[in-house]
């Protein structure tokens, strides 16, 4: 990794927790309902809100009553998409007349973006109009990403409050992330994306003349019967149109990832310039960051969210330096082959397969590292096409739960469940029940702890044996071998930790996959929110310990290095077998074939 490289990730990081701080303490103030915003400015537009359904803003809910809103809202959410999707055949804004998905994509596609996964195994421009596009899936992505930010706001109240039987209101948690952040925060994004060259219009598709002719082979059948290749030429392009900016700019700040187009944020049309990709990774981590500020701010004890803060940032720096060093180093066996592939200082060289010039390994690197520690998805780059360990390094940070600055909500409270578990592992060594944040941490929230933890890996690992094991499974492989069981283990870790990228060299728009990965996708979602919202019950319902000469504290250095270690021991461990056959077995193939 050069000086060129390295700057570049330390500016991203620097900006990153420059805004990350101010956005930090207006969402705690929105979210405890103390910011002028939500006390004057936004108060009739919201109280009009509940009233139109029913809500009232003053009830609040216990741990169970908040879980089951969760489930209710977003099974509602999966169906209305689902059927937005079925008959978007029928349809208005639909100008190039595309039909309904068949029923495994709707479901799958239905799932995804309900669960903030957006996983896509189809062409956006090919596949849904303009209507599916934005009732369909922006607006899952603006309520999948405040879904998220609800149940950690309900974890944190857990902290918060003592001998309580409530953990908030999630339809007044729901309105507020949704009015008073994403929205402004999408509405100006947007704009910028516009203002760099991405489109936002509802025009039909335009056909427009091309500086040459171009040849292409087709296969068709003659009058016998037989299949003969026909050579074609053209001189048109059709150009996807449509309303991209607004998508775009959700689908950033919410983790969701899901593109307009086929290529994603690799199209001029979603990410035009090189400004525009700064955005969109800023626009991935900005609300993950500014959570541990809301989280430090809402407990009274800032030290406690900058210690989380620290944490992350050391280990995302850490992702970026392999990530970046990986896919600079030049291949052994083009190196036999006497082809130069080293890393300049200009950015030339090194493994530029599946990247575009325009970018250059650094920004990919980066991007490939914050889609994946968040649960973004969105790409730039060919993941398929990342060297054995450079692919290994995303493939780990989903495995790890997504939990370095992760989702929107979701990336905090799963570092807040390992938190507990690393004072938990801390107890254990001096003989203390362990505490966190004031609050003792006992068997209870251990085991929902456990099932937090381990759910995941479990869905993960029998999901891939099961495709390694069936013929359904193995024939969407088109790289056999090591690579192959890298893309299924990926395609199971992306879905089941609600990443939604892939190893592009699997086949998945099948009824196996699409129902294999949307059953992972909801499980993987709603299996840990309910642990975490059981875990913010019995936390609020306890009363707060005062701070002795035993506590350990939380919020220093050495706390930040028992929850990396926790991390890596418990998250990456239980990946460890897999990866060797994936990932690490294909990098010794390389170095041994050179």
């Amino acid at each position: 990794m050069n000086a060129n490289t390295f700057m570049q990730t330390a500016i991203f990081i620097v900006v990153l927790i420059a805004l990350a701080i101010p956005l930090g303490r207006y969402m705690a103030g929105v979210l405890d309902g103390t910011s002028i915003v939500v006390r004057k400015i936004g108060r009739p537009v919201e109280s009009m809100l509940y009233r139109i359904a029913g809500v009232d803003p003053d009830a609040e809910m216990s741990w169970k009553h908040y879980a089951l809103a969760v489930l209710l809202f977003n099974l509602l959410g999966a169906l209305v998409l689902y059927a937005v999707l079925r008959l978007q055949g029928m349809l208005p804004l639909n100008p190039q007349s595309m039909s309904g998905m068949t029923p495994d994509a709707a479901f799958n596609t239905a799932v995804s973006f309900v669960t903030n996964t957006n996983w896509q195994d189809y062409g956006g421009e090919s596949t849904l109009g303009y209507l599916a596009q934005m009732f369909g899936l922006t607006v899952q992505n603006f309520l999948s990403a405040a879904t998220g930010i609800a149940v950690v706001v309900a974890l944190i109240r857990g902290f918060m409050r003592h001998s309580a039987q409530t953990i908030g209101n999630f339809w007044v948690d729901l309105t507020r992330t949704t009015l008073y952040i994403l929205v402004p925060l999408a509405v100006v994004l947007a704009l910028v994306f516009v203002s760099q060259g991405a489109i936002q219009n509802f025009k039909a598709y335009q056909d427009v003349s091309t500086l040459q002719v171009t040849s292409y082979q087709t296969q068709s059948t003659d009058a016998q019967g037989k299949s003969v290749t026909q050579t074609l030429k053209t001189d048109k392009q059709t150009l996807p149109m449509g309303p991209v900016a607004s998508q775009e700019a959700i689908k950033m700040l919410g983790t969701n990832g899901g593109g307009f187009f086929n290529a994603n944020s690799a199209h001029p049309y979603e990410n035009p310039t090189p400004f525009s990709n700064f955005m969109q990774m800023l626009a991935m981590l900005i609300i993950p960051a500014a959570l541990c500020v809301v989280f430090g701010r809402m407990v009274g004890d800032g030290r406690q969210g900058y210690a989380v803060l620290a944490a992350m940032t050391i280990a995302f720096a850490a992702a970026c330096v392999g990530e970046i060093s990986a896919e600079q180093a030049a291949n052994p066996l083009y190196a036999a082959l006497h082809v130069d592939t080293h890393a300049s200082a200009s950015q030339a060289g090194g493994n530029m397969e599946g990247k575009e010039t325009r970018l250059g390994i650094a920004q990919s690197g980066i991007f490939t590292v914050a889609t994946t520690a968040a649960s973004c998805g969105a790409v730039v780059n060919a993941h398929d096409s990342l060297t054995p360990l450079g692919g290994l390094v995303p493939m780990l940070l989903i495995q790890l739960g997504e939990v370095i600055f992760g989702g929107v909500g979701s990336g905090l409270y799963g570092m807040l469940v390992f938190a507990l578990l690393a004072v938990f592992v801390a107890g254990l060594m001096i003989g203390r029940t362990p505490e966190y944040v004031g609050k003792k941490i006992e068997s209870f929230e251990m085991k929902m702890v456990s099932i937090a933890i381990l759910l995941t890996p479990l869905i993960v690992l029998v999901g891939t044996s099961i495709a390694v094991l069936t013929t359904a499974g193995t024939a969407g492989i088109a790289n056999p071998g090591a690579h192959g069981f890298s893309e299924i283990l990926y395609a199971f870790s992306s879905a089941a930790n609600n990443n939604g990228s892939a190893f592009a060299g699997l086949s998945v728009n099948t009824p196996f996959y699409n129902t294999m990965l949307g059953i992972a996708m909801w499980f993987g979602r709603f299996g840990s929110i309910v642990p975490v919202l059981a875990i913010a019950g019995s936390l609020a319902a306890k009363k707060r310990l005062a701070v002795t000469a035993g506590t350990l504290p939380t919020h220093g250095p050495l706390f930040v290095v028992l929850l990396l270690g926790t991390l890596l021991l418990v998250g990456a461990l239980t990946y460890v077998p897999a990866l060797a056959l994936g990932p690490i077995v294909e990098h010794l193939t390389m170095i041994a074939g050179h």
